[in-house]
């Protein structure tokens, strides 16, 4: 390990502990909660970013992440659709649920399965792919002085479709059915601590090895 990577320890032990101390834990969430897509915003501009540093860690060996502000306010916005979303699919699951179009109608576990299993396959791809693209173009203007050229061609898109066949079945299906059977006011901050894996399974997964 490096001394970087300690002082990143540090910060990040620092970061859990302040969210965990009663009266900023309190202070946090209370504004959230009054909040709610501002809050978004800053849970996944904050943790979904994370990810994107420890993926690069990983990947170059350092966390000089280029374009690192911009692709955290991405993350931000991507946080205020996703904690939209979140009340789109639980709503609309429950209603499928009481009109009997789909089974189980008020046990917890299914409407948080069927609500996971749904947003995952229709919501999650678009979004993923959003991110990836808002990368590139974020790396091709650093690489190009700020220019408006842009090579979408550089994705490899045969890995990006990898990690979705990994990890959608395998890991955000049973990560989120987790999410929508925490109380509400918890979900959008579970979500962006599962940020972190977000942004570590989109970024590691740029280029096929």
């Amino acid at each position: 390990m490096k001394k970087s990577d300690y002082g990143f320890i540090l910060l990040m032990l620092l970061v859990f502990a302040l969210l965990v101390w009663p009266k900023t834990h309190q202070a946090f969430f209370g504004f959230s909660d009054r909040h709610y897509v501002l809050g978004g915003f800053m849970k996944f501009f904050l943790f979904a970013t994370i990810g994107d540093i420890i993926s690069y860690r990983i990947r170059q060996g350092n966390y000089q992440v280029p374009g690192l502000i911009r692709k955290a306010f991405v993350w931000g916005v991507l946080g205020i659709i996703i904690v939209l979303i979140f009340t789109i699919f639980s709503q609309g699951v429950s209603h499928l649920q009481e009109s009997s179009i789909l089974p189980f109608y008020g046990i917890a576990f299914f409407t948080a399965f069927f609500t996971s299993v749904f947003m995952n396959l229709l919501f999650a791809p678009t979004m993923m792919l959003v991110h990836r693209i808002s990368d590139q173009v974020i790396e091709d203007r650093i690489d190009h002085q700020n220019s408006l050229v842009i090579s979408l061609s550089r994705i490899d898109y045969v890995a990006f479709l990898k990690m979705l066949f990994k990890t959608i079945p395998f890991f955000w299906i049973p990560a989120h059915t987790i999410t929508f059977l925490l109380p509400v006011e918890y979900r959008a901050f579970f979500a962006a601590l599962l940020g972190i894996m977000l942004g570590l399974f989109l970024n590691l997964f740029k280029k096929q090895k």
